[in-house]
């Protein structure tokens, strides 16, 4: 117990622990919320229960939108690190690393637009500013897929090629559950992306809240695990 409590005021105590963190209980909040509003005409607590924590969801999302007012810097100097990607092996993970950093570049002031025209900073409308940021985060978690897979494909080969020793196949076959992780956590990203387009693409708009929070809560929690095991591979 006090360790696990140990390790949540650790992962609290830094900036992308606590992200995730609030990530988490927000769409999770939205998935008991959503839920718990379906079922408004039978028990009006329900009802009432589920508006609040749908209320403190969207609360939540809004400070992780004014806190990533401060992400910028931090994109740069990693795109600036990884330039074109001359470190990769393979010339097609290299370009589609490139492109998805662009993408995550331009993530950013386009959603720092579209927050400070609702909050009545600048006159400008905030509609075609929201949408410039779904679509390229859209196109991110599409890019971070298509990686992915072809990272997935190359480890395959290396299983096959490679007779080092255990240790070798072990490390690679821990880092294929990692790339079907990531897919598995851009994949539901990318249904919730989808929805918040405007009506009329593929499901725009159809999404209840419970499954919005589902999706979200899923890619969540698995992005904690994939800390979690982040960490404990820096400390062995």
């Amino acid at each position: 117990m006090q360790r696990s409590l140990e390790s949540l005021v650790q992962l609290l105590e830094s900036y992308r622990g606590r992200d995730k963190v609030i990530r988490t209980v927000c769409y999770g909040s939205q998935l008991v919320g959503g839920v718990l509003s379906r079922g408004a005409e039978v028990d009006v607590r329900s009802q009432r229960l589920g508006k609040s924590l749908l209320l403190f969801s969207a609360q939540l999302s809004h400070c992780r939108t004014v806190l990533r007012l401060f992400d910028d810097l931090s994109m740069l100097a990693y795109s600036h690190s990884y330039g074109l990607g001359n470190g990769e092996e393979d010339a097609a993970v290299r370009w589609i690393s490139v492109l998805n950093n662009v993408a995550d570049q331009l993530y950013y002031p386009c959603e720092h637009i579209a927050w400070a025209a609702d909050a009545d900073l600048i006159r400008v409308k905030s509609d075609k500013w929201w949408l410039f940021s779904t679509v390229l985060w859209g196109t991110s978690l599409l890019l971070g897929i298509l990686r992915s897979l072809r990272v997935l494909l190359l480890l395959r080969k290396k299983l096959k090629k490679r007779h080092e020793g255990r240790n070798s196949r072990s490390q690679l076959r821990r880092q294929m559950r990692g790339e079907l992780l990531s897919i598995l956590s851009s994949m539901a990203d990318l249904s919730n992306a989808i929805h918040w387009m405007p009506p009329g693409f593929l499901w725009a708009g159809h999404f209840p809240n419970w499954l919005v929070g589902l999706m979200g809560t899923t890619s969540s929690l698995i992005g904690l695990i994939q800390m979690n095991a982040s960490s404990d591979g820096d400390t062995k």
